[in-house]
């Protein structure tokens, strides 16, 4: 049951930090141009780059923390604030420049870039997409990443359904609809954040257990 829970916290975190409906208006934003068979590929290439982004650090997490010499308990802490930076702005309905700068966005606007750059990193699979998969990855071993990548595969599976139905969705909800979407996550992630760090800080100072 504990294995279970761990998972549903995992792919309920993932799925916030994610936050696809905040991608929604800006993945219509950069195909609004583009015909069906365009936006049909760019959403499989963003979701496929999302999915081998966080496989890749549920599976070399572990290695990357040893050659940094860095502790799981401050990674903990790092990656807490980190989340909690973003959900702050996802309760303000924004994008936060912890996603996206103000630099990648007007590249992004300007049609500089593909779209997969930086709309699948790192808009969606950014630092707080892969510092939750390594924190994660800590439990385990290979069984426990392989879970973490079905996980992974799930979500992923869900942010290519709503990249497809995108412009559907954004002719249907309003801006203020998404935006609730967005805030609700973000209070489920701003929980989750401070309850990571706390973790981490248990871990790097045992006597607040």
């Amino acid at each position: 049951m504990c294995a279970l829970q761990d998972y549903l916290r995992y792919l309920v975190t993932l799925t916030a930090v994610l936050d696809p409906f905040l991608a929604i208006p800006i993945f219509v934003g950069v195909t609004a141009a583009r015909d069906d068979r365009a936006r049909r590929h760019l959403a499989t290439v963003v979701t496929i780059t999302v999915f081998l982004v966080l496989a890749g650090a549920a599976i070399f997490g572990e290695s990357l923390l040893r050659a940094l010499g860095a502790s799981l308990a401050a990674f903990q802490v790092g990656g807490g604030l980190v989340l909690l930076l973003m959900a702050l702005a996802m309760l303000n309905a924004k994008v936060g420049e912890m996603r996206q700068t103000r630099a990648e966005a007007a590249e992004l606007e300007a049609g500089e870039v593909s779209g997969v750059v930086p709309l699948a990193v790192p808009l969606l699979a950014g630092p707080g997409a892969i510092s939750t998969t390594i924190i994660a990855a800590q439990a385990g071993g290979l069984v426990h990443v392989l879970g973490l990548i079905v996980c992974i595969g799930l979500v992923a599976a869900v942010l290519w359904w709503l990249l497809r139905v995108s412009h559907a969705l954004g002719e249907r909800i309003s801006t203020t609809g998404l935006n609730i979407a967005t805030r609700l996550l973000g209070l489920i992630l701003a929980a989750i954040a401070i309850e990571t760090m706390a973790d981490g800080l248990k871990g790097l100072f045992p006597v607040l257990t």
